[in-house]
């Protein structure tokens, strides 16, 4: 550890980050899609990055991995091994997943399969990360701030007009939105909901004034600029390089860009089309750089803290879990005994065949499930994480009714239960709202989950 001189102030803060190169090997699967993909090509290393923060009477540890999803029972383990080598508290340790869809999978999604081998190594190099973080602790000061970048955030739900005919492959009925319309982009009438555009950070800094990291947070889905087969860390991994740059921060310096609520937000403007370059990897890469450029900017007018409280409220909320009735379970096994899975097109027969499998599936899972709700409040800023792939909706919503006026959402976090769609969206019905193992929590859990989040966001901040 760093400058271990004694601090006459029990609040002095002690920081230190560290990354750890967690690249799977070529050939591994990548999920993220209806279908596996195999990795062919490695376009930049994947990593998970640890900062810690600590001051006399309590440690925290915030990790961000480049992967698509990561399961709670999997991030659990993982806590509880960096709570036995490190001994901060399995509450007061928050691991989230990007979102890449370049990445190895230590989950099955859809017909995609989980790695074994990367499931059994990953937990190994996220434990060793933290444990490298706490050893370059050191006299620290953070800050909190906000930067509005609206260019790249697209609701991907639209309303479309009344000839087009979104199928629902669940129900068979005709939904009220389309999710990424592809080939459509002429029916589109009106995005469904509004964006968040905010992008929230944490800076830290050495007492001597270097750099330790800046934890970021964009509700931006992922670019995907890639061929399927590919490697990468998309604009996570963009933003993370060129913030270091800007910055002129040393090696040591460890930049991580957190995914926020943007369960229903991507990239895609089916309305304005053509705004980026086509080139592979030219989309993230001007991305991160735009985003790193305003965060760069707005970096002249935060407050720092060098003895900032710290405190966590964790709790897990047990919720129910949307299954099919007895009618439609026969009817999907039905349709499961004459699909192909072997030689599956993802199309509308496809996706009939994909969902069915998705209902027989579901029905394995117990009826309630734990879903965990963290808050961490540092001095002036409060982090809160959600596990699961949260609407915009949901965020804005959280930012608005925030005691504390620096208040971000990290999504993907502890563990991921799938989307959660507030309960008009699942009336409307889109891809996030198909009831299968990715949209499977009962109707009105995200209201549940943002009031119990709300209340203990006012409870840290009093």
């Amino acid at each position: 550890m760093k400058n271990q001189s004694k601090n006459e102030d029990p609040f002095t803060l002690l920081a230190g980050a560290a990354k750890i190169d967690i690249t799977p090997p070529l050939g591994t699967f990548i999920n993220g899609d209806f279908v596996s993909h195999y990795a062919r090509y490695i376009h930049d290393k994947l990593y998970a990055k640890a900062l810690l923060l600590k001051n006399e009477t309590i440690s925290i540890a915030i990790v961000v991995v480049d992967i698509c999803v990561m399961p709670k029972e999997f991030v659990d383990e993982v806590k509880k091994n960096i709570a036995e080598e490190t001994g901060i508290g399995f509450q007061h340790i928050l691991i989230s997943s990007t979102h890449t869809h370049a990445a190895g999978s230590v989950a099955a999604v859809y017909l995609a399969a989980a790695d074994l081998l990367y499931i059994k190594k990953l937990p190994g190099l996220i434990v060793q990360a933290v444990s490298m973080a706490k050893q370059q602790l050191q006299r620290a000061t953070i800050a909190f701030g906000s930067v509005n970048v609206a260019d790249h955030v697209r609701c991907r739900r639209y309303f479309m007009n009344k000839e087009y005919k979104p199928v629902n492959p669940v129900s068979g009925l005709m939904d009220a939105v389309k999710t990424n319309p592809f080939g459509a982009g002429h029916q589109v009438i009106r995005p469904a909901a509004k964006t968040d555009p905010q992008v929230s950070f944490m800076a830290v800094r050495a007492s001597d004034g270097n750099w330790i990291s800046l934890l970021a947070n964009y509700s931006l889905h992922y670019v995907g600029d890639w061929d399927n087969g590919t490697i990468s860390a998309d604009y996570f991994g963009e933003f993370s390089k060129q913030i270091q740059k800007k910055l002129q921060a040393g090696d040591d310096f460890i930049g991580m860009m957190s995914n926020g609520t943007s369960g229903d937000i991507n990239i895609w403007d089916f309305e304005n089309s053509g705004r980026y370059p086509s080139q592979h990897f030219a989309k993230s890469a001007f991305i991160g750089n735009d985003i790193a450029e305003k965060v760069f900017q707005s970096l002249g007018h935060i407050e720092w803290e060098d003895t900032p409280r710290i405190s966590v409220k964790y709790e897990e909320m047990l919720l129910g879990v949307r299954k099919a009735g007895i009618t439609e379970l026969e009817n999907a096994k039905a349709i499961i005994a004459k699909s192909d899975y072997e030689h599956l097109q993802v199309n509308e027969e496809g996706l009939r065949s994909i969902y069915a499998r998705e209902q027989v599936l579901l029905n394995e899972l117990p009826d309630q499930l734990p879903f965990p709700v963290q808050v961490i409040r540092i001095g002036s800023g409060t982090i809160g994480g959600l596990a699961a792939e949260i609407f915009a909706e949901t965020g804005l919503w959280l930012k608005a009714n925030s005691p504390c006026k620096k208040y971000f959402t990290i999504g993907l976090a502890n563990g991921n239960l799938g989307y959660l769609p507030p309960a008009h969206e699942i009336a409307r019905g889109g891809y996030e709202t198909w009831r299968g193992r990715t949209s499977k929590l009962e109707e009105h859990a995200e209201e549940k989950i943002r009031n119990n989040m709300l209340q203990l966001v006012k409870e840290l901040n009093g």
